[in-house]
């Protein structure tokens, strides 16, 4: 195998060492999660639960639940993953606008600040660096107890700065509150409590956690075909739950391609329907893992990753 570099993939650059969000040993107070500050978070599990109890099941709940839970997910493993982090593929200035807007009513923050803090983490999966890596900070905080953490609360314009530029993703960064207050107005004006509850509370927990299970389970369980640097496994069951995103294996070993299930057996969602808006002209450019590359695994399932040097690959996004 050729391990000349490849345009797709660079060496890592050293950390900055007075960087406190790069180097967590400069002040670890920063990674402290406080109850009080973290009340929104826990208190839309509570309200989801007593308001599902409150409501009742009903096939309409169950629906808005699926809906809303399905569109989330593509906004956030179609978008705000392969699009404004890895930039898989092209797209208009007002599409990508869109679905940027449909992210952040996830619940998961802009765009940028999404982008940001995956784009660090693609940079030093599972070394010191790494924002949540579960083999050096364990399980619950790379599922979840990161985001709480003062450290990374805030977006480095500075660090993604090909979509910093435009002003209305800084706007969604900026505004991200507003818009989830407008959204969950406009669910409980067309669908009552049934839509508040199961479409926006439920659907908020559900997706949150799917979304986070990649950051926790998908670097602790599944099948290894590639022999990444980090601890990146393949799951068919995160792949179903996440539109995709279980093979994440898949994804370390090349995130330059669109698609992260790199055989027709291995389902992908989102890259069906990213496919599906290229047909139509929505989006051009989509780059699909090139078979060469996908091949270049040994007959035991573990290869070096493409073109790079061991222990330093990252994928840079696209320009």
């Amino acid at each position: 195998m050729s391990t000349s570099t490849s345009p797709d993939l660079v060496h890592d650059a050293p950390p900055t060492e007075t960087d406190p969000v790069l180097n967590p040993a400069i002040d670890r107070s920063l990674d402290k999660t406080r109850l009080v500050e973290n009340l929104p978070f826990w208190a839309v599990h509570a309200v989801a639960a007593w308001g599902v109890w409150k409501v009742g099941f009903s096939t309409a709940g169950w629906i808005w639940l699926a809906v809303t839970y399905f569109v989330h997910m593509h906004a956030i493993t179609g978008w705000y993953h392969r699009y404004f982090s890895h930039r898989t593929f092209k797209t208009s200035r007002a599409f990508g606008f869109l679905w940027a807007l449909i992210g952040v009513t996830s619940v998961q923050k802009g765009p940028l600040w999404w982008a940001h803090h995956h784009r660090h983490h693609h940079k030093y999966s599972d070394q010191p660096e790494d924002i949540h890596s579960p083999r050096l900070r364990g399980f619950w905080w790379s599922h979840m107890f990161w985001i709480l953490a003062k450290r990374y609360r805030n977006t480095d314009l500075e660090r993604i700065k090909d979509f910093a530029r435009y002003p209305e993703l800084r706007w969604l960064d900026r505004y991200e509150l507003v818009v989830v207050v407008a959204y969950a107005a406009v669910l409980y004006l067309v669908g009552g409590s049934v839509a508040l509850f199961w479409g926006f509370f439920l659907s908020t927990v559900v997706s949150w956690h799917c979304t986070f299970f990649i950051n926790s389970l998908a670097h602790v369980i599944g099948r290894r075909r590639y022999a990444t640097t980090d601890d990146s496994k393949n799951s068919w069951l995160l792949a179903v739950l996440t539109l995709g995103e279980g093979w994440h294996n898949n994804h370390h070993y090349y995130q330059r391609a669109t698609n992260q299930g790199f055989y027709w057996w291995e389902i992908d969602v989102s890259y069906y329907l990213l496919r599906l808006f290229q047909a139509v002209g929505l989006v051009w450019d989509v780059h699909p893992v090139p078979r060469h590359v996908r091949d270049q695994h040994a007959s035991d399932g573990r290869a070096r990753l493409a073109g790079a040097a061991p222990g330093a690959a990252v994928t840079e996004p696209t320009r």
